[in-house]
């Protein structure tokens, strides 16, 4: 007799998915990351890359890592507590550390690999975390493996998460507050100064997750920490190689007995092999790059003004963004996705985002603008916008 197949649900899902206009395949890109790229056949304006500083193509970077294959070979063959810690590495992080003006620094496979794994080696069952509701997933599942009790307060609601404090102010637990930096899909920043303000007050350990900071906000693109003047106030500091930097890997800097104690405890960095030297030396590329082309950070920011106002004019919701991602809110799911496949048409790439990344009627197509685009792409982009936000009733003829 037959059995039912037990991952039928999975099908039903999909079903799901269709039926309300949500399933999206993926989309291939044919070459390299830039602000034109060639995607599923089409060359189009590259509106979707995390690629900020244009970093991922800069000849600095690529003859770093050629150098890095040819002098250590394509892998490191081990993880870092056996014999996967290269000289390389070592270097990365002692450079990382003085950029981000913390006593050390250790490097992780990802930023979701850091995010999760600081956290989750530093609290307790017994322990409370503070977390923003709209943190990243990364910061989310940390929590919860952590298995602290959690504590969400409203989107950069200070005076909420005062409260929360205020009620637990007698616990005898670890307390940590954790934010991300810039927060990945409504391009607002954290009101870190604040958050700083009531660690200090209440005895919480103070976390940033600078992702979509590094390399964007700050002096050198030093992050959130340096833009708001609170070097040695903030604890812990997350970051990300795989965004502003270009390459791949996430790090944690703070203080040097931080290091030690996550090369024990953090579990990502305990069981996963190490970084290959080329992206080791791509990273290391990367920061010669921000230290010493400050322009590349100027030109990302006049992008992101032009840009922003340009939709603006148009009449498009942009939320509250304060950075180079500026999503365009449209409300309902399917209706976002029909927004950037009639873009996609027009020759923009621009990703529709809707439940669970973002609330059911907060849907919306998500930009980045780059320091690589030029002000023609700029022009190209805000014309496809008109065209197609008129024809789908989102802005006024």
């Amino acid at each position: 007799m037959a059995t039912r197949d037990p991952l039928e649900f999975v099908q039903e899902e999909l079903g799901k998915l269709r039926e309300a206009g949500l399933y999206r395949a993926l989309r291939v890109l044919e070459g390299e990351q830039g602000p034109r790229a060639r995607i599923d056949g089409r060359t189009v304006i590259n509106l979707s890359s995390n690629n900020y500083l244009g970093l991922t193509t800069h000849p600095r970077l690529r003859r770093a890592a050629v150098r890095a294959v040819e002098q250590y070979g394509v892998g490191s063959g081990a993880v870092r507590t056996i014999i996967g810690t290269m000289t390389l590495h070592q270097e990365l992080e002692e450079r990382l550390a003085a950029f981000k003006k913390t006593e050390a620094c250790i490097v992780f496979q990802s930023g979701c690999a850091a995010n999760q794994g600081v956290i989750q080696s530093l609290l307790t069952p017994q322990d409370l975390v503070f977390s923003d509701e709209l943190n990243h997933a990364s910061i989310i599942d940390g929590c919860r493996l952590s298995r602290a009790e959690i504590k969400v307060y409203p989107h950069r609601d200070t005076a909420a998460l005062r409260r929360l404090l205020e009620e637990t102010r007698e616990r005898q637990a670890r307390k940590l507050i954790v934010s991300d930096g810039v927060f990945s899909m409504d391009g607002d920043i954290a009101p870190l100064p604040e958050l700083v303000a009531l660690g200090e007050e209440f005895g919480a350990i103070v976390m940033v997750d600078d992702a979509h900071a590094s390399g964007v906000l700050g002096a050198n693109g030093r992050g959130s920490v340096d833009h708001f003047g609170l070097h040695g106030r903030v604890h812990i500091q997350v970051g990300t190689l795989s965004k502003a930097i270009g390459a791949l890997g996430g790090y944690v800097a703070g203080s040097r007995a931080l290091r030690d104690f996550l090369i024990h405890r953090a579990r990502p960095f305990l069981f996963s092999t190490s970084h290959p030297p080329s992206v080791a030396a791509t990273c290391l590329a990367a920061l010669d790059v921000l230290e010493q082309e400050p322009e590349l950070i100027q030109r990302l920011w006049d992008n992101t003004r032009y840009f922003k106002q340009g939709l603006s004019d148009l009449g498009f919701n942009t939320g509250q963004s304060q950075t180079p991602i500026t999503p365009v809110i449209v409300g309902e799911g399917a209706l976002a996705m029909k927004l950037s496949d009639r873009l996609f048409q027009e020759g923009v790439f621009a990703q529709g985002i809707a439940y669970p990344t973002v609330a059911r009627d907060k849907a919306r197509v998500r930009t980045i603008v780059t320091a690589a685009h030029t002000r023609d792409d700029l022009d190209q982009a805000l014309e496809a916008f008109r065209k197609v936000g008129r024809e789908l009733g989102l802005v006024g003829r």
